[in-house]
Formats: structure tokens, C-alpha cells, sequence
């Protein structure tokens, strides 16, 4: 294996420390899948990325995600923070957008730049990205999936189905009516499993109307144990299908939607998502921002 160059930073974080933690290699187009499989265990963050090209082709560049057991084609927090690394550490100047090449198919990410930010390569204080069109699927029962987050039935929103939803990784979403449900939700590993072998979705998505923070709009968790991840600081992917299914069944009462989401909060790194949706036609367009923080850069050894 040859020596690389990786980078550890935060997606979806406030500051330093808090969202999603995650790993990117560059120019690993000479690793095999077993190898970058290998190095995602190690990482042992929610998801590894791995640029094979510092070329772009077809207008984007080729990027796998791995998580620490498996391969996956698509997911929100590593597609911004490899669009981060691509643009600071690649392209090295300020860019509108940069395309990743995903297992799921073509990824566009934007950048917002701070007025009077100077340099060769500006760090961009906000990323988006636009996901595939949301679609629904199917509805679970309140009361299996109230058992499964250890919860009572009347915690779950009466006035909306627990659902599937997908944007390219498909989550079950679950609507709860306060935050004090959300904080209370503990998943029952066994009933979670034998949900999900009948299911398209994998991971759950639990929200409620009441954020963490006064001034944002929504608060959430993800809980992700099938991925090995028994519950996620931040996850793209996720509020994506979460924008997907606040339009499809007009949450807020409308067609189109713009809202701050908290997540982390209980497991002690603080994210912020922002979701920008709308009904288009038949589709409903989704778009998934948040700001990214380098932490780190080393060498892996041969």
C-alpha cells in the first residue's frame, strides 16, 4: 500500500469538535475495496471517504464511502466533507461547485464563501448539496414503532405516519410530538432488526417540531445500529429523506420548506443541518447545507 495523505475534519459543525467526524483520503485510486474496507475500520468514524482520482472525470470526481462494515452509495456528511477537501486541497481556489461521482450517481456540491475572504483557496463557510429527488415508501405502524425506540404509542405524532423516505440511502422516519419523547427514545436493538430485514430502510430518523437550540427549527436524532453506528452526531443522508418526507406530507403546511435541524445534542457533538426542500412537479427537490471544519492531516505509513 502506498503512503497517503488523509484528512480528519467535522461536517456539520457549529465549531470544531461537534457534527460528524470524518476521514477522506486523496488520490486512493490504487487501493482495492478489501484495502479501503480495512482502512475504514480503523478510522472507526461513521463513514471513511476515499477520492481515487485528484483528476476530475465525466465533470466530477470518483469517491467511495465506506463505513467501518461496509460499503455504501451514498451518504450527506461524507459527500460535504470530501467536497471540502477537494476544493481546499485539490482545486486550491475558490470554486461555485464541485461534482462527486457516487456509487448512487452525480452529487453536486456548492460553495458560499464569507464576503472579503482573500487567499489562493478560500475555505468555503457553507456547503450544499443536492441530493436525489425524494421519494416515499412504505408507512410502519405507530404502535411497532414506538416499541422500538422504547417509547409509548401516544409519543408518536397522531397526526403523521411513521414512513419510509429516500434521497439515494433510504431511512425509516419517525414524527414525535416533544422533545422530551425524542430524549427518551432508546432503541431496542432486537425489534429494530427484525423491523428493518422487511424494510427498505436500514436506520431510523426520529424528529420532533421542538430544536435543542431556541432560534432553529427542528430537533432529530439517528439511529444507525445495522451500519454499526448506534446513533450518529449528523448525518446528510438522513435529513435529506427528513426534507423529503416534511414536503411530501406538507409538515409545516406547505410545499416547499427551509429549516434549521439539531442533532447530536445527545451524545455530545452539536450539529446543525439546514434543509431547503420543495414539491417540483412530481418530484420534490431536495438540498441538504452545513459548514465544515478541518481538524487534522497525516500520512498513512506503507
Amino acid at each position: 500500500m502506498k503512503s497517503l495523505t488523509f484528512y480528519i475534519v467535522d461536517v456539520f459543525a457549529p465549531e470544531k469538535y461537534a457534527g460528524n467526524q470524518l476521514a477522506v483520503f486523496r488520490d486512493a485510486g490504487g487501493l482495492s475495496g478489501a484495502q479501503m474496507q480495512r482502512l475504514a475500520k480503523e478510522m472507526n468514524y461513521s463513514e471513511t471517504t476515499f477520492i481515487l482520482s485528484e483528476t476530475a472525470s465525466d465533470g466530477g470526481y470518483d469517491v467511495r464511502i465506506f463505513t467501518p462494515d461496509k460499503e455504501i452509495p451514498f451518504a450527506g456528511h461524507p459527500t460535504l466533507g470530501t467536497a471540502y477537501i477537494i476544493q481546499r486541497e485539490i482545486i486550491g481556489k475558490a470554486v461555485d461547485e464541485v461534482t462527486l461521482n457516487l456509487k448512487v450517481g452525480r452529487i453536486p456540491v456548492s460553495f458560499t464563501y464569507d464576503s472579503g475572504v482573500s487567499g489562493d483557496a478560500p475555505c468555503p463557510s457553507l456547503l450544499w448539496m443536492r441530493q436525489q429527488p425524494a421519494r416515499p415508501g412504505k408507512v410502519v405502524d405507530p404502535g411497532v414503532m414506538a416499541a422500538v425506540l422504547g417509547l409509548e404509542e401516544n409519543d408518536v405524532d397522531p397526526g403523521f405516519a411513521p414512513q419510509e423516505s429516500s434521497t439515494g440511502l433510504p431511512f425509516l422516519i419517525v414524527p414525535l410530538r416533544t422533545l422530551e419523547s425524542l430524549r427518551r427514545a432508546k432503541v431496542d436493538h432486537d425489534r429494530m432488526m427484525h423491523l428493518v430485514d422487511g424494510l427498505e430502510a436500514k436506520a431510523i430518523l426520529a424528529f420532533c417540531p421542538e430544536p435543542y437550540v431556541e432560534s432553529h427549527d427542528i430537533g432529530a436524532r439517528v439511529f444507525a445500529g445495522y451500519y454499526g453506528v448506534p446513533e450518529d452526531p449528523a448525518t446528510g443522508s438522513a435529513n435529506g429523506c427528513l426534507a423529503g418526507y416534511l414536503v411530501y406530507h406538507r409538515y409545516f403546511g406547505e410545499d416547499a420548506i427551509d429549516v434549521k435541524v439539531d442533532q447530536g445534542f445527545e451524545i455530545g457533538r452539536p450539529s446543525l443541518l439546514m434543509l431547503r426542500a420543495r414539491r417540483s412537479g412530481d418530484e420534490i427537490e431536495v438540498n441538504v447545507g452545513g459548514a465544515v471544519v478541518m481538524v487534522a492531516e497525516g500520512r498513512l505509513r506503507n
